[in-house]
């Protein structure tokens, strides 16, 4: 009998995509593991296991024997995570300060022609050796630490990368200094390589530095997720009215929530009445009105009457926390992002290895005979065939050092998110700037992100009286309302310097409207169900309002002494610029889809008004993960764009989550992109910037290898034999800086981007 199990496991350690490949491949190889999944980014293994065949502490022990650690889960859990990283990150800035000003020291002594005003203590070598040593073994402390542990698990990664080159760097350096007699003939100056390896390491490090800025985020989103839930509830037992911890409320409770509390589990109204704004979880601008046997939900607010319902579901069953359990999956679900970097590395690394051990081999012991007849075999013995080879190993590792294939995609992005950052666009991962440029369909949520979130009056239809006359006495009417309607019709009458006195005998009739007295007049602003009530006759206007809710408009009517005075609609107006912005990102090929909670007339309606065909309405938050589950089955790379806390398991399951900067921290969060500015079109910008920075990461690629892996047969001695010459480990220094020197300033070129048609709109 299987008894499966999830665990949700905080890994601490891994460096790269490669170190949670290793680790999952370790697990899915574990007796009883079912399934495992092991995120870099959120740093979290999720394993489904079989408890009657192993156990979690068995698990963990996996994990500990590949050389990672892993955190045990508290109380505050995560308060420990945040505190965890914010220590890392210390330590990270603290060691790339003294890595960066050790270097800049031994730089400057390492060239004394170049800097002739260097105190002469500083040019020494010992001097040098000295101030290298604790950059090389504290400042790179953890590339060493990550390749032990590759090379225990029989891999490379870019760890291996930079322990491999920088310690051939230093060691040759170091004997140099040391026995300078046995490397450098007479009368001849060292080559030191100590700033190279403390270049490498520090500016590695840097790299580090901004990628665990923008890591572990899940576990920020959670906390503010479980945030939104009271603490506390106000419940019936027996006749009495106390109040409990909401861990206390029970299934079949009855819970009383006054005006403007949060509704702290979901459940059955029974009595009373009110609208709830559910505007977090439903993305719904509009409250919605709440009677005898509506359904609440845990963590939304009670705008403006009391009510009590029967608890139905508590604690982990609740939409909010199933929310927050759609976000930790969602987040968990995403494979490892596999750097090319770390990939090629796995092939290059142990190639280069050999290169130079081979090439050291075959001049040590066959050198004369592969000089036989050439005129350069007393040069080869003069040098001595041990020096001759382990100049020709050295030359091998040094200049297929990883320094321009560390930084060819760090300074890609770097440059490509502030761009990003320049333009209102906050790209939170390097993983998220790589993928966008790739999507195919683009998801949009409609309240709040398409549209501007909050009612506005459209239509203003007098009957019989005059325009200005129909909005005053709906303003009158409504002045006492705390409906949204109200607030958007009183903002109209404002706005067109309309005064509104107060009305006398203000009623407001649940889910049918609201009933004054001005003036000698009894005024009635409703639907058509308040009309009817009142005996008021409404057939002539039944075309005007049909028209009007037909493209998805609230329309109201207003009545003065029993007779229609006009309609007044209103409507969640699209955002400016979102038409535009659709149509751009269709020009690029993309799929656009509108996904909303809002009513399938509603959704069409203002799809169309923008532009969009596809529209998926009345989806339920759980709904919308689903859906974009559903997308990629079919193979579509989606970008989720929204706003709202029900968006969050979207935006996190999505290949890309755009969050609309105005919008909830929850959905902020989640997403892997923000557009600070709430600017629709940044989405298109967003897309273009990724493929620019793709573009300029693989021509950094090029420049990386192209120097490397062109200079390894010459550094191995391939031009000795014909021409006599032998690399110098200076000049594989020099190749391999200039190397760097194009991957960055090739990076630096993206500062002169621009968005295209950032203007379009205007055109």
């Amino acid at each position: 009998m299987v008894k499966k199990e999830k665990a949700s496991i905080k890994v601490t350690g891994m460096h790269c995509a490669s170190c949670a490949l290793n680790i999952e491949k370790s697990l899915k190889k574990t007796k009883g593991v079912i399934s495992a999944n092991v995120n870099y980014g959120s740093e979290k293994a999720y394993v489904d296991f079989d408890s009657s065949e192993t156990s979690l502490e068995k698990i963990h022990g996996v994990i500990k024997s590949r050389g990672f650690g892993v955190q045990l889960d508290d109380a505050n859990g995560s308060d420990m995570e945040r505190q965890a990283r914010e220590r890392e990150l210390k330590r990270l800035k603290t060691k790339f300060a003294a890595g960066a000003i050790l270097t800049s020291v031994i730089f400057l002594g390492a060239f004394p022609e170049w800097f002739p005003w260097i105190p002469a203590f500083l040019q020494d070598p010992l001097i040098l050796l000295v101030l290298a040593t604790p950059v090389q073994f504290w400042v790179g402390f953890q590339f060493y630490s990550g390749f032990f542990t590759a090379t225990r698990n029989k891999t490379a990664d870019m760890n291996t990368l930079i322990a491999v080159g920088t310690s051939a760097a230093y060691f040759y350096s170091a004997a140099v200094a040391l026995f300078p007699m046995t490397f450098v003939p007479e009368g001849a100056m060292p080559s030191l390589y100590f700033d190279t390896a403390g270049a490498i390491i520090s500016l590695i490090l840097l790299g580090r530095i901004f990628e665990m800025t923008a890591k572990g985020r899940t576990s920020e989103a959670i906390k503010k997720l479980m945030g939104l839930q009271p603490k506390k509830a106000r419940v019936l037992r027996g006749r009495k009215e106390i109040e409990v911890n909401i861990e206390d409320v029970r299934a079949g409770d009855i819970v009383i929530v006054k005006p403007g509390k949060k509704i702290p589990v979901d459940g059955i109204v029974v009595y009373g009445h009110s609208t709830v704004d559910e505007s977090m979880l439903t993305g719904e601008s509009m409250p919605v009105e709440k009677a005898t046997g509506s359904q609440v939900i845990g963590a939304t607010i009670n705008n403006n009457g009391m009510l009590r319902f029967r608890a139905t579901k508590v604690g982990k069953d609740t939409m909010l926390s199933q929310i927050i359990r759609m976000v930790e999956e969602a987040q968990g679900s995403k494979a490892p992002i596999q750097r090319f970097a770390d990939r090629v590395a796995s092939y290059f690394v142990p190639s280069v290895i050999l290169i130079a051990v081979a090439a050291f081999n075959l001049w040590y012991f066959l050198g004369p005979a592969l000089l036989q007849g050439s005129a350069f075999l007393p040069v080869y013995e003069s040098i001595t065939p041990f020096l001759f080879s382990f100049t020709v190993f050295i030359s091998v590792l040094i200049i297929a050092c990883p320094c321009a294939l560390g930084l060819a995609t760090p300074t890609a992005i770097m440059v490509g998110t502030g761009k990003g950052a320049e333009n209102g666009i906050l790209i939170k991962n390097g993983s998220a700037l790589e993928t966008a440029h790739k999507v195919s369909t683009i998801v949009f949520d409609k309240t709040g992100t398409l549209t501007k979130g909050k009612p506005e009056v459209t239509d203003i239809i007098p009957f019989g009286i005059t325009r200005k006359e129909l909005l005053k006495f709906a303003a009158v009417a409504e002045k006492g309302s705390e409906h949204p309607l109200a607030d958007a019709i009183i903002k109209q009458a404002k706005h067109e310097s309309i005064s509104v006195p107060d009305a006398k005998g203000f009623r407001a009739i649940g889910g049918k409207g609201v009933s004054v007295s001005f003036a000698g007049k009894k005024i009635l602003l409703g639907n058509r169900a308040l009309m009817k009530e009142n005996r008021t006759e409404t057939r002539h206007v039944e075309k005007t309002l049909s028209g009007l809710e037909s493209q998805g408009k609230t329309a109201v009517m207003i009545s003065v002494n029993r007779k229609i005075a006009g309609v007044i609609a209103v409507a969640d107006m699209p955002k400016d610029g979102a038409k535009d912005a659709v149509q751009r990102l269709m020009r690029m090929g993309k799929e656009v889809v509108m996904l909303t909670g809002d009513n399938k007339r509603t959704g069409e309606a203002m799809a169309k008004s923008i532009g969009i065909a596809s529209v998926i309405a009345e989806v339920l938050p759980g709904e919308k993960e689903a859906k974009i589950k559903s997308l990629q089955k079919k193979g579509r790379i989606v970008a989720m764009v929204g706003d709202g806390i029900n968006d969050a398991p979207a935006l996190a399951q999505a290949d890309i989550g755009i969050a609309i900067g105005s919008g909830t921290d929850i959905a902020i969060e989640a997403g892997d992109i923000v557009l600070i500015k709430n600017d629709v079109s940044d989405v298109v910008t967003a897309i273009e910037l990724s493929g620019y920075t793709i573009k300029k990461i693989k021509q950094n690629m090029f420049w990386a290898f192209i120097y490397n892996t062109a200079g390894i047969p010459i550094a191995a001695g391939a031009l000795f034999a014909s021409t006599g010459f032998l690399l110098n480990p200076v000049i594989a220094a020099g190749a391999m800086a200039f190397s760097s020197v194009s991957v960055v300033s090739n990076s630096l070129l993206m500062k002169r981007y621009k968005p295209k048609n950032k203007n379009v709109r205007n055109a």
